[in-house]
């Protein structure tokens, strides 16, 4: 049997699995941020820092004003529950993922696919490997800067990274490092799992490869509600060979039931159990790295929205500005707003304001609650909005109120 859906119902369902569409906690505890971390399955890793990193956005989006330090507790506290790997890009997630994504681990040992660079290295330079690695050992868990390798900086490529951070970063792929904690700068501090991770996760079983693969997909498709196949694979960066085959088996297993979209081109697939709302009342300023829209092609499918990330684009030839939130507002995306976190005046910076489509006579009230909200919650003390895009003149009428 295929299900039919509408592309409202499908936007719908894709807001309340990502945890969209209920009121936000009055006091957001610890709780609160390890649950929503377990809807989403993960946050992707970012070290911009324009507004705040990427990571600590998707749970001001979905919860308003928590404390920032939850999130660096659960991470790198006295008794962390996440762990730090490759899940979608560098990521943050609960630890139970963690054997899931072994079989990654192997694959960087071997080389394989986009981890060619990283066995090579490990291959090329045994003597640095475990040097790095009896340092750690003995010494507990170091940053890369803290290495007595006597490495040099090596020229391009890397980053410019030096050959001890080469290193480290290696060792952290293929799982024989792990983030112990992070310091002032975002700096990441590596230790061996048994330095780092419980015991009872260190021994859990290795599951084999077919397994982790459909117990991600389920994962995925229960933190997305109706995806396609694309969608499905890119949520953990996985192949399409391998995810066709495991899809096809959780369709038949009943975990996954198949569905044809409204407007879309693809078949769909629907997380067997997954919300069916009627109506979502939401409004979040979005992370250009947040799960909802990280997979620009299924941001587009679902909102009707291209969204792009111009960081990199010269400044002359961007649309929107250097880093842009959409503003979720109800069901739709209403506007972007470029926004920089002014730390030294104090002052949440609305460098461009732009109305999309769907904007209507709220969207600049809703918005600058919003921002107000963010300020707050950033320590800033006011939010000032440029003359540029054309929702800027009415944001900042609002902002005055």
């Amino acid at each position: 049997m295929t299900e039919k859906l509408s592309a409202r119902t499908a936007r719908r369902m894709a807001l309340a699995a990502q945890g969209f569409g209920k009121a936000r906690p009055a006091a957001p505890g610890r709780r609160h941020v390890l649950s929503t971390i377990d809807t989403l399955g993960l946050l992707q890793i970012d070290s911009v820092n324009v507004v705040s990193r990427s990571h600590y956005l998707p749970l001001f989006s979905r919860l308003g004003d928590y404390p920032r330090t939850l999130l660096e507790d659960v991470a790198w506290g006295k008794t962390p529950a996440l762990v730090e790997y490759w899940g979608h890009e560098a990521s943050l997630m609960p630890r139970d993922l963690h054997p899931l994504l072994r079989w990654r681990m192997a694959d960087a040992r071997a080389g394989m696919g986009v981890w060619k660079g990283v066995a090579k290295f490990l291959d090329s330079h045994p003597d640095l490997i475990a040097r790095a690695l009896d340092e750690i050992r003995r010494r507990g868990p170091l940053s890369a800067g803290e290495l007595e390798t006597g490495a040099k900086k090596g020229p391009g490529g890397w980053w410019g990274w030096s050959e001890s951070k080469r290193a480290v970063e290696c060792l952290f792929w293929i799982g024989e490092l792990t983030t112990a904690t992070r310091r002032a700068g975002f700096e990441r501090v590596y230790g061996t799992p048994d330095q780092v991770l419980p015991a009872s996760l260190i021994e859990a079983p290795t599951p084999r490869r077919e397994d982790a693969h459909r117990a991600l997909l389920t994962r995925a498709a229960g933190a997305m509600g109706v995806a396609t196949e694309r969608d499905l694979r890119d949520y953990f960066r996985m192949g399409p060979v391998e995810s066709r085959a495991r899809i096809a088996e959780l369709v038949e297993d009943g975990v996954l039931i198949p569905a044809r979209v409204e407007g879309w081109d693809q078949t769909a697939y629907v997380a067997a159990g997954a919300a069916r709302p009627r109506r979502i009342e939401a409004t979040a300023l979005l992370s250009p790295f947040d799960n909802l829209i990280w997979f620009r092609e299924r941001t587009e499918r679902i909102f009707d929205a291209r969204i792009r990330l111009e960081i990199y684009t010269p400044a002359h030839l961007r649309t929107h500005g250097y880093y842009v939130l959409p503003f979720l507002q109800g069901e739709t995306i209403t506007a972007r707003v470029d926004l920089k976190a002014d730390r030294k005046t104090g002052r949440l910076l609305v460098q461009a304001a732009h109305a999309e489509p769907a904007a209507d006579g709220d969207t600049a009230s809703a918005l600058a609650r919003e921002l107000r909200l963010m300020a707050g919650w950033l320590g800033l003390t006011d939010v000032t909005v440029a003359d540029r895009g054309d929702l800027a003149h009415a944001l900042a009428a609002e902002l005055k109120l």
